[in-house]
């Protein structure tokens, strides 16, 4: 990925905006069912970023979920259109997840590689990307 700045970008009926001044730190794909669920799609393309780098305007609710481990997983969107706009989670630490399909600008995004490929649709060709069966050692 290269250096962007700033990115922004927010929910289908614009009450929720927000600007993050940090390029990705990484970006991957997700296939558990649960981000199936929540997309409403085939897998979830979530970017990394540091939690203090992001602007919020509007409000956002938050759904507590649970992941594989027992932890938590905060999944954020807005009230008023249902768009999936983040997904927090407290490891790693001062990370948060931008939900990509809400940024305004993904060209400069290349997921790194395939996390939950356990659990794709069986119809999903993950290409030359590697793959994990669920979350990769270390993070």
């Amino acid at each position: 990925m290269t250096s962007t700045g700033t990115m922004t970008g927010g929910c289908l009926c614009g009450a929720v905006r927000y600007t993050c001044a940090s390029d990705p730190l990484l970006c991957v794909t997700c296939h558990c069912k649960n981000c199936q669920r929540q997309a409403g799609s085939a897998l979830s393309v979530i970017v990394m970023v540091p939690e203090e780098a992001v602007a919020l305007e509007g409000e956002l609710r938050t759904y507590n979920d649970t992941g594989d481990s027992g932890a938590t997983v905060r999944r954020q969107f807005c009230p008023d259109c249902g768009s999936p706009v983040f997904t927090r989670v407290d490891s790693p630490p001062g990370m948060m997840f931008i939900k990509a399909g809400t940024l305004d600008d993904t060209s400069i995004l290349k997921p790194a590689f395939h996390c939950y490929a356990k659990s794709k649709q069986d119809w999903v060709d993950l290409g030359e990307l590697p793959s994990f069966q669920t979350v990769p050692e270390g993070l």
